[in-house]
């Protein structure tokens, strides 16, 4: 299918080229978070507060750094206005929206600066920024990309900036040359997963898809959920092996018509059994009369795996959301939302 003119109809604020460049971020996010000096001192949790796309890069972080054995100390997100009894006085606290306007993130800023913990703002302005310079709380400032730029294709800024940051206080070591080499990777595989995205899209049209994973890789199934609700304006569900065979699978018993397809995100680096699980659990599934695509997660390393996936779920979500006939960029309902709140 030639997509030209869906694009030209389509794509108001150029999102595609948004993705075509994402690679580029990871160095900018190096850059702007090498800037910025902190006072060494040891920590025992680092606590990241945020929502949406300004959170699940730290659960990426966590899953990266846990995979790679990296870090010896917890890292815990925080989806909420409070972190009510999570913390101790060698907690880190970092405060991520990407507006700066997330009432969320501002009540948790405001949560901390009272109990007077160790606490870094992370937003491309906003409130954040400015009680952040009022209350000398060290503060990092991404680029700003415009005003349609949404946060959940931010991910880079907030990822390399925030183990730079965790580099640089010697939580971990440091990360950049890992972080550098997944850009020259992403750069090159970024069209080729292009065009994988629009097939992919192709068979998911008028279709609610289903995103499964191996536990260690279940922040990149929610992610793709989030992807299809947010640009194609469909719903999504996700879940994760073994967890999901010990109920959801049921619900295939009686699927009611054919409008449900599932995509399982499979990876080489997983234990044997969970990978037996998924092509059992596939093969069921189409005994079912249900449609199943397996898609294997490629990447030399688990960075590689992660975000090549992401952009693949970039792109998948993308087309699907112009054979909707759907701006991708938007999300009215969202915004329609945060107003009736005020």
């Amino acid at each position: 299918m030639d997509f030209k003119e869906k694009i030209k109809k389509y794509d108001n604020s150029n999102l595609r080229e948004n993705i075509l460049n994402s690679y580029k971020q990871f160095e900018i996010g190096i850059k702007i978070a090498e800037q910025l000096k902190l006072k060494k001192r040891k920590y025992d949790k680092i606590i990241i507060s945020g929502m949406g796309g300004s959170a699940w890069p730290g659960d990426i972080i966590r899953t990266f750094l846990e995979l790679k054995n990296e870090i010896k100390i917890p890292i815990i997100v925080n989806r909420d206005y409070s972190l009510l009894n999570q913390t101790t006085k060698n907690s880190l606290i970092i405060i991520s929206s990407y507006s700066g306007n997330t009432e969320e993130a501002i009540s948790v800023y405001k949560e901390i600066l009272k109990k007077k913990l160790p606490m870094i703002g992370f937003s491309v302005g906003g409130k954040l920024e400015k009680i952040c310079l009022k209350d000398k709380v060290p503060f990092i400032k991404y680029p700003d990309d415009g005003l349609t730029f949404q946060p959940r294709f931010a991910t880079g800024y907030t990822f390399s900036s925030m183990l730079t940051v965790f580099a640089n206080l010697e939580i971990i070591k440091n990360q950049s040359k890992d972080i550098l080499a997944l850009e020259k990777s992403l750069k090159k595989i970024i069209p080729s997963l292009e065009n994988q995205g629009k097939k992919l899209a192709q068979k998911l049209f008028n279709k609610i898809p289903i995103i499964y994973s191996s536990d260690e890789f279940k922040t990149i199934a929610q992610v793709w959920t989030i992807k299809f609700t947010e640009n194609s304006k469909i719903l999504a569900f996700w879940n994760y092996f073994p967890e999901l065979n010990h109920n959801e699978m049921n619900g295939y018993v009686n699927i009611k018509g054919k409008n449900f397809f599932t995509i399982i995100l499979k990876s080489n680096i997983t234990h044997p059994r969970i990978l037996k699980r998924a092509e059992i659990t596939a093969q069921m599934i189409r005994e079912k009369g249900g449609d199943v695509e397996v898609l294997d997660m490629s990447g030399k390393n688990v960075l590689e795996k992660m975000f090549f996936s992401i952009i693949l779920g970039d792109w998948t979500s993308y087309y699907l959301a112009l054979l909707n006939n759907q701006d991708p960029t938007p999300v009215d309902m969202v915004e329609d939302f945060k107003k009736r709140m005020t």
